[in-house]
């Protein structure tokens, strides 16, 4: 059972009792929450925390997701999600690849991807990549 790209960023889930809707699995809007969360611990492991963010009045904001349900997962169901960055243009975007998988069987649950677009956080407005940004960020990009 592999990824599907290689040098995946990894972090471990389990489905909690609050993720389960009506329908009785887990929401959509939980999975695009484990999607933030992958994407913030990854930067962080990158260099890039949020009080970093705020020193350089530089964020990456989310300009478009792609999400792909592809199977639900269930209350205490463990999973794994993966992300990479295949994209950074070294003047304003990049983009991160996810996908979910169930940890015992490898099952994918979700493949998706995030454009991010770089905003100055004191005004919202879009502006370049600092240097430090495309160094960490850049430093991470895995070939599609």
């Amino acid at each position: 059972m592999s990824w599907d790209l290689p040098e995946p960023f990894i972090i471990d889930l389990e489905v909690e009792p609050s993720s389960i809707d009506d329908y009785g699995h887990a929401n959509n809007a939980e999975y695009l929450r484990w999607v933030e969360r992958i994407s913030w611990r990854h930067s962080e492991h990158l260099g890039l925390s949020l009080a970093r963010y705020r020193e350089l009045d530089r964020a990456m904001a989310v300009h478009r997701h792609e999400l792909d349900y592809l199977a639900p997962a269930f209350e205490g169901d463990r999973l794994q999600l993966a992300t990479w960055i295949v994209d950074c243009d070294d003047r304003l975007t990049l983009t991160r690849r996810f996908q979910l998988r169930q940890r015992e069987d490898g099952r994918t649950l979700l493949r998706a991807r995030t454009r991010f677009a770089c905003i100055e956080l004191s005004s919202g407005r879009p502006r370049r990549l600092p240097d430090e940004f495309r160094h960490c960020y850049g430093a991470a990009l895995i070939s599609e």
